[in-house]
């Protein structure tokens, strides 16, 4: 990938949504070259999408934990607890992992009786046992993929 769609990159990734005049401005295009590198690294698979980034503490959401999900017996298919799991509106993310769980989920909730409601639940549907880690604080998260080729440093 050639420096300037990584500097594209890196741009949307701090701000998604940067006009294309604010882009080509940054990287030395005109607006209409802007957008055509952003539409062809749309094109390409480089860009999924654009989201706003939602503050959980602002929706009652100040908990963040960590929850394997580890099957008790030989599940034949275990679409089921995926699916449980996406329907939770707590549950933010889930990961298929390796190791001792299944899966790796993340869960914001406001309290730790909500979090305490939320395993039981989890449990109780399907055939699982839970070990659950609480996030103290964050020291970083959604760290951008690409780095400012005119600015990262070397190693």
């Amino acid at each position: 990938m050639e420096s300037t769609d990584q500097k594209i990159l890196a741009l949307l990734a701090r701000d998604g949504r940067m006009s294309f005049t604010d882009i080509g401005r940054e990287t030395g295009l005109s607006t209409s070259a802007a957008q055509q590198r952003v539409r062809r690294l749309e094109q390409r698979g480089f860009i999924l999408g654009y989201r706003a980034q939602i503050n959980s503490k602002a929706l009652g959401r100040s908990l963040v934990a960590f929850i394997k999900i580890i099957p008790v017996s030989q599940v034949r298919d275990d679409s089921s607890v995926v699916e449980m799991l996406e329907q939770m509106s707590e549950i933010t993310a889930c990961y298929s992992v390796a190791g001792d769980a299944s899966y790796l989920c993340q869960a914001e909730v406001d309290t730790p009786e909500e979090l305490d409601d939320l395993l039981t639940r989890i449990r109780i549907a399907q055939p699982v046992a839970t070990s659950t880690t609480i996030v103290l604080r964050t020291m970083f998260a959604g760290k951008p993929l690409v780095d400012d080729p005119d600015t990262a440093s070397g190693p």
